[in-house]
């Protein structure tokens, strides 16, 4: 690691004396940073109590669940992304542009590296800034576990970027198929998605659906039965491994009634330009690779001045979800490895958690400024699983309502519970009126819209 320049240096961008107010950097605006900013900013930002700041390598944010409706085109990400330097504005904090590639612990500064536009040029210089109090909320990525191909045949659905590269190609593919001379060839208009957790399911099923709505803009030519495949690809015995062995059979029985062929047990080996290759010699033609098997920790977690990382790449916290070496820093989200008392795995990387984490957080920093040293301990309560299958339906199980034991749903209602965890995280972030006027109007431009992103 590069030698630190003094802590007096120009380059941080807050003051460094005294009189400065509480120092809370907040370095990542996913589900829990975001929520986390903007009720700390509610709180104190706005009253001068402390000094709020998040920093973000991106500019807007969007709810990571919905990556896989922008993927498959079915959602627009104009309508849904929020500008932080406007949440920060209405909500009392700041907002900082730029990537954390260091820290320097002993100085209680984050540093963030200089970034760039599309034309080389430089937008904001190499920084350090200074913090009392440290919350890293990087999320996660996806983990290719060094398959031979991954990173330079698949895409992965780690952010708005690539969920909408994805798109891009599968409408170019489409149009490319639809303008050629001759015949579809085998494997053009297939899709091979590897991992069969909530995001590779739920993109296949939204695949599904968004190959048509294409087809009926004009592009006759395809025949979405025929020429557009689908195949889910699992390595352990089911898909869904996370949710009850019958909700899991029920959407593989949904998922083979519109087409999407499942290939469960199937480890894969090498991904290429043509294929996937699987590990009992099977190959799959596929000119469309989507990777969503496993998340680790992003690699700047791995060297951050001593803080102790999992297996997985993650960092490593107490239960008062301080890190095990340095009670300055907080984390939270998927970035964070937590296992509770009596369990034997780490919480799971879900938006649950990290909506749980900094709705604690909140007042356990409170109590941190007036000076109490000794913190009430987070308490994960798993509300359960629910998977979306677009149009088609779904599943889940909702945890403790019932003496305790878990309530397995489908349908209608699953699918209501399930867009209300989209709400209640708007609502953490704007409030109740604002959430049901912004509802009203997407609902209203919805129907005046094609129901699948054309450009």
């Amino acid at each position: 690691m590069n030698s630190l320049p003094p802590a007096t240096t120009t380059q941080a961008e807050s003051v460094t004396d005294e009189k400065h107010p509480y120092r809370i950097v907040i370095v990542g605006g996913g589900a829990g940073g975001l929520e986390l900013a903007t009720q700390l900013g509610n709180k104190l930002g706005k009253s001068g109590k402390a000094e709020v700041t998040l920093v973000d390598r991106a500019r807007t944010h969007i709810w990571k669940p919905l990556l896989h409706e922008i993927a498959a085109g079915s959602m627009d990400t104009g309508r849904h992304e929020l500008p932080y330097q406007a949440q920060g504005h209405w909500h009392g904090f700041r907002y900082r542009y730029g990537e954390m590639i260091g820290l320097d612990r002993a100085g209680k500064r984050v540093h963030l590296g200089a970034t760039y536009d599309e034309d080389g040029r430089e937008i904001t210089p190499d920084r350090w800034f200074p913090y009392d109090t440290l919350v890293i909320a990087v999320g996660s990525i996806s983990n290719d576990f060094r398959t031979p191909g991954v990173k330079e045949n698949a895409i992965m659905l780690d952010t708005p970027e690539q969920a909408e590269r994805f798109n891009r190609r599968i409408l170019n593919a489409c149009v490319r198929a639809y303008a050629q001379p001759g015949p579809i060839r085998d494997g053009q208009l297939h899709v091979a998605i590897i991992g069969a957790g909530a995001t590779g399911t739920e993109l296949s099923a939204e695949l599904h659906h968004a190959a048509r709505g294409l087809v009926e803009f004009g592009l006759d030519k395809i025949d979405p039965e025929k020429d557009f495949k689908i195949t889910l690809i699992e390595a352990a015995p089911r898909i869904l491994p996370a949710l009850p062995e019958r909700l899991s059979k029920a959407t593989t029985n949904i998922l083979h009634s519109i087409g999407v062929e499942v290939r469960t047990g199937s480890a894969v080996t090498n991904v290429s330009k043509e294929g996937v290759t699987l590990a009992n010699g099977d190959f799959i033609p596929s000119e469309l690779v989507v990777w969503a098997a496993g998340v680790k920790g992003p690699e700047v977690l791995s060297n951050l001045d001593g803080l102790e990382v999992s297996r997985m790449n993650t960092l490593v916290v107490k239960p008062t979800l301080q890190t095990t070496v340095d009670d300055n820093i907080f984390v939270i989200g998927d970035a964070a490895y937590l296992v509770p008392e009596g369990e034997t795995a780490p919480i799971p990387p879900r938006a649950q958690a990290a909506h749980q984490e900094s709705s604690h957080l909140v007042t356990q920093i409170q109590r941190r400024m007036n000076g109490e040293t000794k913190l009430a301990p987070f308490k994960y309560r798993d509300f359960g699983s629910l998977v979306s299958l677009g149009k088609y339906s779904t599943v889940g199980n909702l945890m403790g309502f019932i003496d305790g034991k878990s309530l397995r749903i489908e349908g209608w209602f699953a699918k209501i519970m399930y867009r209300s965890l989209y709400k209640m995280h708007e609502i953490a972030l704007h409030g109740y009126v604002k959430v049901f006027l912004d509802t009203l109007s997407r609902l209203l431009t919805r129907r005046t819209e094609p129901q699948v992103k054309l450009h």
